[in-house]
């Protein structure tokens, strides 16, 4: 058992453990969704398994209060790390504007194989925003307001940005640059009840040349969609997007036929009828959850301390000898 241990706390195998792990953060560099997380968790579980070993065999750590604390911290974060990449969950999510939080509306979701998949008991409501430009189009502070459950039956609101998230149930919501307007739309079919429903235009300011999109409406009519936004950008001042003092006219194209619709105004298309209702914004955010976070700081701390604590062990037990300063006395005298 002993030999099997000292085995396993041996130098080379930290050495080959840091090598997979070197490795394993570059093919995860940026989140590819195609690299396994165990490139990760499967390097971090070898070096825990081998500073474990380390602790239990080497004296030089375990009979050294500062050194044993501090490899210990180590220990700890290497364990919670590749708990946390097992346990993680990342993805993306689009808001209008009025809209409930729905985890079908969740994409590029990345999730780790102990991820117990919580997210669909998430509940808030998105608001509206405001971003504040400095001048040439530098974004700065992103303030959405979100409404989340009181636990009274009734609502609270919260303001999110791109460093302060939301956070519920563990995960964490985070603005991010992408965000913009949408446009409320009706269908009135000849025959039948009306349908109403949200267009997400592309991402404003970056595309504000663009605000386009096509829909297809329920009788088979193919629309090309064209938003046409007041906001008051100005690239060279500082400036507030703020989607609530925005106007917009939609510019609906029908074939050979091109009608710009006001807010409340409608056109006749074939088998129905289409009303833009009313100018609308939409905030993307970054989802993220790793339930180790709080953990990982702790081991920090405990690691940080363990070395602090030998280093001034080991300075106490060889004060620094006073430098001899007789030949300064004889020079003066």
């Amino acid at each position: 058992m002993i030999t099997v241990l000292s085995r396993l706390a041996s130098i080379r195998l930290t050495l080959v453990g840091m090598v997979a792990l070197a490795i394993g953060a570059g093919l995860s560099y940026d989140n590819p969704a195609e690299t396994s997380v165990w490139v990760l968790a499967a390097p971090l579980a070898l070096l825990s398994l081998n500073l474990f070993a380390a602790i239990l065999t080497n004296p030089r750590i375990n009979r050294r209060p500062g050194l044993f604390v501090f490899h210990v911290g180590l220990l700890l974060i290497c364990v919670f790390a590749a708990i946390g990449r097992l346990t993680l969950f990342e993805g993306r999510v689009e808001m209008s504007q009025g809209a409930v939080f729905d985890v079908q509306s969740v994409a590029d979701v990345k999730q780790g194989p102990w991820h117990n998949g919580r997210l669909d008991e998430v509940v808030f409501v998105q608001g509206p925003w405001t971003v504040s430009y400095q001048p040439g189009l530098k974004r700065g502070p992103t303030r959405s307001h979100v409404s989340v459950p009181d636990g009274r039956g009734g609502w609270r609101e919260k303001v999110v940005g791109d460093d302060k998230p939301l956070i519920i149930d563990g995960y964490r919501f985070y603005t991010t640059f992408n965000k913009g307007f949408a446009v409320i739309v009706s269908w009135i079919p000849i025959d039948g009840e009306a349908m109403t429903g949200t267009i997400h235009m592309p991402s404003y300011p970056l595309f504000d040349y663009k605000q386009d999109n096509r829909w297809t409406t329920p009788g088979g009519n193919e629309l090309k969609l064209w938003l046409r936004v007041e906001t008051g950008l100005n690239r060279d001042k500082a400036w507030v997007l703020d989607g609530s003092k925005a106007t917009g006219v939609l510019v609906v194209n029908s074939g050979n036929e091109r009608v710009e619709l006001g807010e409340g105004e409608s056109m006749e298309l074939p088998g129905g009828r289409l009303r833009f209702e009313q100018l609308s914004t939409w905030m993307g955010y970054k989802i993220f959850y790793d339930p180790t976070l709080r953990w990982l700081f702790i081991s920090a701390i405990v690691a940080v301390f363990g070395l602090a604590y030998h280093y001034w062990r080991k300075m106490a037990q060889q004060p620094w000898v006073p430098g001899d300063h007789r030949g300064e006395k004889e020079s003066r005298s």
